[in-house]
C-alpha cells in the first residue's frame, strides 16, 4: 500500500471539490486540514474486501466536513457578534471613575445614615446590593429599603450629569 503522502498528493483535488461542492467559504484552511485529517482515518480504516478507497475517502471526508458545518451553523446561531462600532458606543454604566468621595457626602446631607451607607457602598465602591447586606449584616430587604429610600430623597436633586440619574429609575 502507498505512504499516506502520496495518498494525500493523489486526493488533494478531492477534499477541494468537496469543500467547492459544500459551498465553504469561511475557513478554508481548517477545513482543507479537517479533509486530510478525515482522508488519513479514512485511508487507515478502509477496508479493501468492502468495495473501492476513492468511494470510501469521499464519503468518509465529506461526512466530517458535513457534521463540521453543523456544528459550526449551530454554534453561529447561537452566538451573537456586534459589529465593531457597536463597541465604540458603549460606554461604563456610571463613567469610568468613580464619584469622588467629598461629593458623595455633599449629596448625602439630607439621608440617613443607612442610606448614606448604600450610596457610599454603591457609587464610591460599586458593592451591590447582596455585598452591603453581608458587609453590614443585616438582610437584603433591609438595604433595599435603604436604597428605596436614597432614591427617594435623591429625587429631588435632579442630577443632569447621567452619573447618577441611571441609578435613581
Amino acid at each position: 500500500m502507498e505512504s499516506f503522502e502520496q495518498i494525500a498528493a493523489q486526493y488533494e483535488p478531492m477534499i477541494h471539490k468537496i469543500m467547492n461542492n459544500l459551498n465553504i467559504y469561511k475557513n478554508k484552511d481548517e477545513f482543507f486540514q479537517l479533509g486530510l485529517i478525515s482522508l488519513w482515518e479514512a485511508w487507515k480504516k478502509f477496508d479493501s474486501e468492502k468495495g473501492k478507497f476513492v468511494t470510501y475517502a469521499f464519503s468518509y471526508v465529506k461526512g466530517k466536513m458535513l457534521k463540521e458545518l453543523t456544528i459550526q451553523t449551530s454554534y453561529d446561531q447561537q452566538c451573537v457578534y456586534p459589529e465593531e462600532e457597536f463597541w465604540g458606543l458603549i460606554e461604563a454604566p456610571h463613567g469610568s471613575e468613580p464619584i469622588p468621595i467629598n461629593n458623595l457626602f455633599s449629596i448625602c446631607s439630607t439621608l440617613t445614615a443607612n442610606q448614606k451607607k448604600w450610596v457610599i457602598y454603591t457609587f464610591q465602591f460599586e458593592i451591590s446590593v447582596q455585598e452591603i447586606a453581608e458587609k453590614e449584616k443585616v438582610s437584603l430587604s433591609a438595604v433595599k429599603a435603604w436604597r428605596h429610600g436614597a432614591r427617594e430623597k435623591l429625587k429631588a436633586y435632579n442630577f443632569k450629569d447621567g452619573r447618577l440619574e441611571d441609578f435613581l429609575i
